[in-house]
């Protein structure tokens, strides 16, 4: 008989203030190791809050939380070696290239051979023909894609990605969810806040929504549209999404030129 698996990220009962401000009132969540787990609200609901006591960048005022098995208040040093944090903007150097990122960041974790790392890194997040140019010349999608990429390297079992597609343009949000999806298919446990129904209803294995500092409902995106009465059933002709027609003319792969556009590959026909 098969034991459960530990929760990768556990939290129960967590509080924060900023003075008379009660940012966070009592959260509770379990993420499952290998998923991808949304936390959703709006501005203000205290999301990256949490995610900066999970890191351990803030200490909780009550509650406690456990990261890769991990206490994040008396084993910040243990849970810091098991993560990767990705805030809503790239921390990439713009002077450097693609891959003196990459190398510098496999240095600065005292890695062995980090040219290899970063060579595998540009070729798994598809960044090798732009490998040698300035990460200034990049895309938003290539440069968020290369924060990603800085961030998994020495393999954390997990990662937070706090609102990373904010800012992005619609053909790179969607190069950043074929990403976040790889690395849960990987073995990676994902942990992304966001404000967007759309990211969270794309991505995630379970979803958490957090208003007022409290999560007010989480389960399966099914479970959650249960939550609503059922709809009159209505034949309708199914028309494109937007999201159909946007894929049909620039296609779900793209090269990127010498100057740093992108091209879609020819051929592709709307659905």
């Amino acid at each position: 008989m098969n034991t459960p698996r530990e929760p990768a990220i556990r939290v129960t009962g967590i509080t924060k203030s900023f003075g008379e401000v009660h940012v966070l009132r009592g959260v509770d969540l379990d993420v499952a190791a290998g998923s991808i787990f949304a936390l959703l609200g709006s501005n203000g609901a205290g999301k990256t809050t949490l995610v900066r006591i999970l890191s351990t960048l803030l200490k909780p005022d009550a509650g406690t939380a456990t990261v890769h098995g991990f206490d994040v208040t008396s084993s910040p040093h243990e849970v810091r070696g098991s993560i990767s944090l990705t805030g809503q903007f790239a921390a990439v150097d713009e002077v450097l290239t693609g891959r003196e990122n990459l190398v510098l960041v496999a240095k600065l974790r005292h890695l062995k051979d980090p040219g290899a790392i970063a060579d595998g890194m540009l070729a798994r997040f598809a960044l090798t023909d732009a490998g040698n140019r300035r990460a200034a010349t990049y895309s938003g999608g290539m440069r968020r894609r290369l924060d990603i990429a800085m961030s998994l390297i020495g393999n954390p079992p997990v990662i937070f990605l706090d609102e990373p597609t904010t800012g992005l343009d619609p053909q790179a949000r969607i190069e950043v969810w074929q990403t976040v999806k790889g690395l849960a298919q990987g073995g990676t446990t994902v942990l992304l806040t966001t404000q967007y129904l759309d990211e969270a209803e794309q991505l995630a294995d379970r979803i958490a929504i957090l208003h007022e500092g409290v999560i007010i409902q989480s389960g399966t995106l099914a479970e959650l549209k249960r939550l609503l009465p059922s709809a009159t059933v209505e034949y309708v002709e199914k028309q494109p999404s937007l999201e159909d027609v946007f894929l049909a003319l620039v296609g779900n792969t793209t090269e990127t030129t010498d100057d740093g556009d992108r091209t879609a590959p020819a051929g592709r026909e709307p659905r």
